[in-house]
């Protein structure tokens, strides 16, 4: 058996045994994705319902093949990394005045990514709502994928914050700024 095989495999024997309902995968290249749902499918075993990757206005690399995989398998996308540790709050624009995760002299935010950070700045202003929400909501709003938003808050406070994110949703001009703004280049003419 090769290693992929193995693993879907061994993970059809855990969905038959009754042990888990479902499979899916986590920050893995879409041709694994599709080598073990294609197996999966043609031997009667178990598909993959799911994918877990990193998503944000600040990182869009996995529209290039991961999404459009992930439609083609009717595989629901679980993206994680919404605000960048923090960027896209708006928090390093300035020198922050509290503890954060990343050290802030160590935080050089691109011309782009600043573009992208004042854009969610200037929509949160106008929604009356925080930049978390903004760029959580973006994220939620995809029309092409079914997605579940993984937060990763760190405290009781931020949580509640991006909770509120699904009292509203962002309108059809505010989503087209910000894949303007943030659009990534797919290397066609």
């Amino acid at each position: 058996l090769t290693p992929v095989e193995e693993v879907v495999r061994g993970l059809d024997d855990l969905v038959r045994a009754g042990k888990v309902l479902y499979v899916a995968f986590s920050d893995t290249p879409a041709y694994i994705v599709a080598e073990a749902n294609t197996m999966a499918d043609l031997r009667g075993w178990s598909p993959f319902i799911g994918l877990q990757l990193p998503y944000s206005l600040l990182d869009r690399a996995i529209e290039r093949d991961l999404l459009p995989m992930a439609r083609h398998w009717d595989m629901t996308v679980m993206p994680w990394g919404l605000l960048e540790a923090g960027i896209l709050t708006g928090k390093f624009l300035n020198k922050p005045d509290t503890a954060t995760r990343l050290n802030p002299d160590e935080i050089k935010l691109s011309e782009k990514s600043t573009a992208i950070v004042l854009e969610v700045q200037k929509i949160a202003q106008e929604t009356g709502r925080s930049m978390a929400q903004v760029a959580i909501n973006w994220v939620r709003q995809r029309p092409q994928n079914q997605m579940i938003p993984i937060l990763g808050a760190r405290t009781a406070d931020h949580l509640k914050d991006n909770m509120a994110c699904l009292d509203w949703e962002l309108s059809a001009e505010q989503l087209a700024r910000l894949d303007d703004v943030s659009k990534i280049d797919m290397g066609f003419p």
